[in-house]
């Protein structure tokens, strides 16, 4: 999945998620952490799970093997625009006007956020592409990550997130957290409003992920961080092939390393408990109380 090969479709592929993200956004409550705002990872592709709409629910995905986005409500409603070639402009008419002949009104802040040079949903006819081989072999990498970082998020009794695919960042990540509040965030993350990052890192997190690449990173990878991040953290011992990124701030795992190993799964999760460790052994954390073993399924955990 190499980056500059796709990037013209996953420059699209983000500003389509943020307009469907911003639905959901205007239309949930919200929820510590943003957590009311992510998409998660479908059998076809990415989806909102139940927004409230009035009385009603409605639920958005887009779907990777028929390329189509859905749109459903709890009244039986269902109706579809296809995945092609189109600018953000006019993906952003379509389903503004989809949902307002479903009887969802709902306005959204058109502003992309976390994007270099934002402009308006409806301005922007630049960012047109859409590779449907290069956005199903996205999806399918993100299905094995999600496999994976369940599994890692089963081994752990504190406050954890769900894994969930972060439409601003367009980054599928896991999070973990001490229980304890953390120093306030500066802030100054561009293109998120402080408000929204003070929030999000409220508590300490020692959080994980997956992002496609980007053009200040030009290649997919996972990535693990800590905030606050705590003194001897970035010179931990990790998973062997991963190391920490002193631009970034954050350990990286080239992906290309892991579709070499001869165990992919067995190497992303050793990368995921080494660098957790990393954060939880140097910041203190009460490892014996917020942890347990992995989760098996219909095995009922021990206690």
């Amino acid at each position: 999945m190499p980056y500059p090969a796709w990037r013209a479709t996953a420059a699209t592929l983000q500003l389509w998620t943020q307009i469907v993200g911003k639905v959901r956004l205007s239309l949930t409550p919200w929820v510590n952490h943003g957590w009311h705002v992510p998409l998660y990872v479908t059998a076809r592709g990415l989806g909102t799970s139940p927004i409230p709409a009035g009385r009603e629910i409605l639920e958005i995905e887009f779907d990777f093997i028929a390329h189509r986005l859905l749109v459903r409500t709890s009244r039986g409603d269902e109706r579809h625009l296809d995945l092609k070639p189109q600018a953000v402009a006019d993906f952003h008419s379509a389903l503004v006007g989809l949902l307002a002949d479903l009887g969802i009104r709902v306005a959204i802040n058109e502003m992309p956020n976390e994007v270099p040079n934002p402009v308006r949903f409806s301005e922007d006819w630049y960012h047109a592409s859409y590779d449907p081989d290069a956005a199903h072999r996205f999806w399918r990498a993100l299905v094995q990550a999600d496999r994976v970082f369940k599994l890692f998020r089963s081994s752990y009794l504190g406050k954890v997130s769900p894994v969930h695919f972060f439409w601003g960042s367009f980054d599928l990540a896991v999070t973990r957290f001490s229980g304890r509040h953390a120093p306030l965030h500066p802030g100054g993350v561009p293109g998120l409003p402080d408000a929204v990052t003070r929030e999000a890192y409220s508590h300490e997190v020692s959080s994980a992920g997956f992002w496609p690449g980007s053009d200040a990173y030009p290649q997919a990878a996972f990535y693990a961080y800590a905030y606050p991040e705590p003194p001897g953290f970035r010179d931990a011992a990790v998973t062997p092939g991963a190391s920490y990124d002193t631009a970034l701030g954050e350990f990286i795992l080239p992906y290309e390393t892991l579709r070499g190993a001869a165990d992919p799964d067995a190497l992303l999760h050793d990368f995921l408990v080494t660098t957790y460790a990393a954060a939880a052994d140097r910041g203190g954390w009460d490892r014996a109380a917020l942890e347990c073993p992995p989760g098996v399924p219909a095995r009922p955990r021990r206690v």
